[in-house]
């Protein structure tokens, strides 16, 4: 598919363009250079590669079409290119961290020189260009939640357990009653509806069938899974996926990662009392499902979801960096933010499905295999960012993202 063309007037563009690039400096401020190098698993990236890897998208995608715009360095192209094939041979994923040059400083001068160009373009770019930027910035915003994952299973993995910014903890709260919001079922509308921004694998907008079902009204909560934990549900296998099963007794899951001993759990505001009443997160679809299963209930499909989330478009916590986790929803329907809520939904390609064109033809349509989708944002997605058509994906094994469960059940 071709990229929609945007009506942001170029102004707010160049300003939206200077935020988010601010927004990602200053997610990096509080690490240090070693810190930016690390990389603690195959699946997740030092943070000095974010830095780096989406100034190449706008070098790569958008100036290296300027007359006469220069490289910062030519060879930059070798190591920061993702995975488009395409454009050359990315550098393997799992060995980012071996990338010790360029320096973080380098990366830094790398982004000074690359905005400087950018800013230049983009009160004269047209309407192509703009698009391009905008997607460039949304591309930009999915790294920086990934940049604050990432370095959380870094530092997890640290005996220190350091803090990325120290905060005071809050009160715990009691677990909020579970209410439900009912639909009739029938044919619904999903997709991307034509406005604003979307990515490619949001279109086509198309019709579903649903069966009459209801929908939580929020995510369950770590009172609610603690009640599972003390339930044996980690030492029943009727619970479970087989897949599921075979891999919580093969890495000995007991609880959600980053649950520690004696009602602590580390988050990126250090080590902390688990709270009650917020979200439980950092949950894989194998333990979202083996929960479902435990309460009596399933999780909803990914167009469960958007419909009931159109029709409540209520927020919960975005990304704030001085509080860093999911917080309680104290009776608010809350659809995005928070957590990522895991769906029954394999991540297909719509009906009519078409990649974006040129280069960007790789960017989500080549991952539409052996993956679960994920809706409704967390508490590290930028705020305007999110919306109720975008749609994360992951391998149901994946647990460092801020993953929850919203239950959903049939209407009989």
């Amino acid at each position: 598919m071709s990229l929609q063309t945007t009506s942001t007037p170029a102004p707010s563009l160049t300003q939206r363009y200077r935020d988010v690039r601010a927004l990602s400096m200053a997610i990096a401020a509080p690490l240090s250079a070693e810190d930016q190098n690390v990389q603690s698993m195959p699946d997740a990236s030092p943070i000095k590669w974010h830095l780096a890897h989406t100034t190449w998208f706008f070098e790569t995608m958008i100036l290296s079409r300027e007359p006469g715009y220069e490289p910062f360095d030519a060879r930059f192209d070798a190591i920061f290119n993702s995975y488009y094939l395409g454009l050359g041979t990315p550098f393997t994923r799992a060995n980012r961290g071996l990338l010790t040059r360029p320096s973080a400083a380098e990366v830094k001068a790398y982004r000074a020189h690359v905005d400087a160009a950018m800013e230049k373009m983009l009160p004269h770019a047209g309407p192509e260009r703009r698009t391009l930027t905008t997607l460039g910035l949304h591309h930009e915003q999915q790294h920086q939640e990934l940049m604050l994952t990432d370095i959380k299973h870094a530092f997890f993995h640290n005996p220190l357990l350091p803090a990325y910014r120290p905060a005071s903890p809050e009160a715990v709260d009691a677990t909020p009653a579970l209410d439900w919001i009912e639909h009739k079922g029938g044919l619904a509308k999903t997709g991307y509806d034509g406005k604003d921004f979307a990515f490619d694998n949001e279109s086509p907008r198309h019709d579903v069938l649903l069966r009459p079902f209801k929908l939580a009204a929020r995510l369950i909560t770590n009172g609610e899974y603690s009640a599972f934990i003390e339930d044996g549900g980690y030492a029943r296998s009727d619970l479970w996926l087989s897949d599921g099963w075979a891999l919580a007794q093969r890495e000995g899951w007991k609880a959600p990662l980053y649950w520690l001993k004696d009602g602590q759990h580390f988050t990126l505001n250090g080590v902390r009392p688990i709270n009650a009443g917020e979200p439980v997160a950092h949950v894989s679809f194998f333990e979202a499902a083996a929960y479902a299963a435990w309460a009596g209930k399933r999780l909803p499909t990914e167009f469960e979801w958007e419909v009931i989330a159109e029709a409540h478009p209520t927020a919960g916590q975005f990304l704030d960096l001085d509080h860093l986790h999911p917080r309680a929803a104290n009776g608010e329907t809350r659809m995005l933010g928070d957590a990522w809520a895991w769906t029954r939904s394999s991540y297909d390609p719509y009906p009519g499905f078409q990649p974006f064109d040129g280069k960007l033809a790789e960017y989500n349509g080549k991952f539409m295999v052996s993956q679960l989708v994920l809706r409704g944002g967390s508490c590290v997605t930028p705020a305007d960012h999110i919306r109720t058509t975008y749609r994360n994906f992951f391998p149901p094994s994946a647990r460092w993202q801020f993953s929850g469960i919203r239950l959903a059940e049939d209407i009989l």
